[in-house]
């Protein structure tokens, strides 16, 4: 199989990222089905995917006659059948559950032929674990997208134990085609790069919160507009050089003894998650929330992404 024969995709999970990854496929000129097994989340992923739209149209990504043809390139099914059926390219966006994950491949599996590339889209379960399940794991590869998906452009393409090497270039093709940017990590490890990256940086920081080092407000601005900005076009390999290994040397001599390594999740996580506050989703966590200011902060947060992303693919 090449890679000009792929023509129809097929995304199975229309959660959180499923909709913004059929929206991106479809408006690339792929034939895209979205499945999931509740009607209504399906009909929330409609709604989703006009969200989706209206952000790139009001970004200049595209015009109201794209968005209109990638609608069109759309079916929303309950039916896994009928997704699959011509299918050349499934990547499921399910709940991350190993269990779960392995299930829908092996549901996946049975109804395509064996030239079908399967890719998850998990956010850390190794992707071998997950090809352990399947009747021919060379075909099977992780697709590991941001959130949200139709803005973040990195892609990781992560190779399991045994992907084959045309299914992870032929993964790295698509990835192109739909206007991201492909990023391979070689070796299967729990989280990839991406999370064990942010998820270092969610550890120290929250750690200084836990410490009374500073307001959770005060942690954010200092990572947004200090790291983040720097981040944003120099990446961390990239500044160490540009700092000086000596003096990155000097510094981490003494700072890396006081970084936070415990393996455990923040008392200010657990006492939070314990008295049901989850964040946005309840209108409150690190943070309190209205929902007129949830509404508020996604459509800024919208802008913002779209703005950096054009700055940076300027540059």
């Amino acid at each position: 199989m090449t890679e000009n024969n792929i023509k129809k995709v097929a995304v199975v999970g229309a959660g959180t990222m499923g909709p913004g990854m059929a929206a991106t496929f479809a408006r690339n000129g792929f034939e895209t089905a979205l499945y999931d097994v509740k009607p209504e989340q399906l009909e929330k992923a409609r709604g989703a995917v006009d969200f989706v739209y209206t952000i790139l149209t009001s970004g200049g990504f595209m015009t109201t006659e794209d968005a209109d043809a990638g609608r069109s390139r759309i079916t929303h099914t309950t039916d896994l059948g009928e997704a699959l059926a011509g299918t050349d390219f499934v990547v499921e966006s399910v709940p991350e559950q190993k269990d779960l994950k392995q299930q829908v491949f092996q549901e996946i599996e049975a109804l395509v032929g064996d030239d079908v590339i399967l890719a998850s889209n998990t956010s850390g379960i190794p992707i071998s674990e997950l090809a352990s399940v399947t009747r021919v794991p060379g075909r099977v590869v992780g697709m590991h997208w941001s959130n949200p998906p139709h803005l973040i452009p990195v892609i990781e393409v992560i190779r399991g134990e045994q992907t084959s090497d045309e299914t992870a270039q032929k993964t790295v093709e698509i990835v192109e085609k739909i206007g991201m940017v492909p990023a391979m990590v070689d070796r299967d490890v729990a989280g990839f790069v991406e999370n064990r990256i942010l998820y270092a940086i969610m550890r120290e920081a929250l750690h200084l919160l836990d410490e009374g080092v500073a307001s959770a407000e005060a942690i954010d601005t200092i990572t947004k507009w200090g790291i983040g900005y720097k981040l944003a076009v120099i990446g961390p390999l990239e500044l160490l050089d540009m700092a000086g290994l000596d003096i990155y040397t000097s510094v981490a001599s003494y700072l890396n003894k006081s970084l936070n390594a415990s393996p455990e999740v923040s008392k200010t996580v657990t006492d939070k998650v314990a008295a049901g506050k989850l964040g946005i989703k309840t209108q409150g966590g690190l943070f309190d929330y209205t929902p007129e200011r949830i509404q508020q902060l996604q459509q800024q947060r919208g802008r913002k992404l779209v703005a950096t992303r054009k700055a940076l693919a300027d540059a």
